[in-house]
């Protein structure tokens, strides 16, 4: 009966807001820079809050002390490993059969794309789902199956810890192929959309440079982008 309880209790799916990267070509810590008056940090969890997901921060470099303020934060197993030391970590802290994964730097991917790959993945049982735009596929946001966990730390001991390369290769481990859902389908169909109609093509913006930090401003105040 406990363990039923128990099981009950347990999430479906879990999200992840990934916060370790070095910030080289930025020169500070992106995950507490400040768009529209709030860090990207703050701005990633609120996204997968709103997508329906129990939040944590995976990795961040900078003092948790900050950080746990906003969401439980789970710190690298072993530090330097990239977003894929970060996922094994974060996969491993939790019981939830789906794992979602963003990255801090993009900050205006809608709430309702993360729904939609978390049903889908739940639907298909696919080991690994994730999105294109424009023909090329994103490495994030992806939802990512348990069962994948020891695959890819695999991957990470041999030294093969490029994010999307280790997501394909789990899947085949699986005999799978990674599960693509094309951003433009899905908005032709009417299945999602962006809360201020922004195109898809600025949804997968990456502020790796101060530059994009000031596109993604002007973004915000000729979209009104929340």
């Amino acid at each position: 009966m406990i363990e039923a309880m128990n099981a009950a209790t347990q999430p479906e799916a879990a999200g992840f807001v990934l916060a370790g990267g070095a910030s080289s070509r930025m020169g500070r810590d992106k995950a507490r820079l400040v768009l529209d008056g709030k860090p990207l940090v703050e701005r990633a969890v609120a996204l997968l809050r709103e997508a329906g997901l129990p939040v944590s921060i995976a990795g961040a470099r900078a003092p948790l002390e900050q950080f746990a303020e906003i969401a439980p934060v789970i710190p690298d197993a072993e530090p330097g490993l990239g977003p894929l030391g970060g996922i094994c970590t974060a996969m491993a802290s939790t019981s939830a059969r789906l794992a979602v994964f963003i990255t801090v730097d993009t900050p205006f991917l809608p709430a309702a794309l993360i729904r939609l790959l978390v049903h889908h993945a739940g639907v298909t049982g696919r080991a690994v789902t994730l999105a294109s735009v424009g023909g090329k596929v994103q490495s994030f946001p992806v939802v990512l199956d348990r069962s994948v966990l020891p695959l890819l730390q695999s991957e990470l001991a041999c030294g093969r810890a490029a994010a999307l390369r280790a997501f394909r290769a789990a899947a085949a481990a699986q005999g799978q192929s990674s599960e693509i859902l094309p951003v433009e389908w899905l908005l032709q169909s009417g299945q999602i959309a962006h809360p201020a109609g922004l195109p898809a093509a600025h949804w997968f913006l990456n502020l790796n440079l101060v530059e994009d930090l000031s596109f993604a401003e002007r973004l915000l105040r000729s979209n009104r982008v929340i």
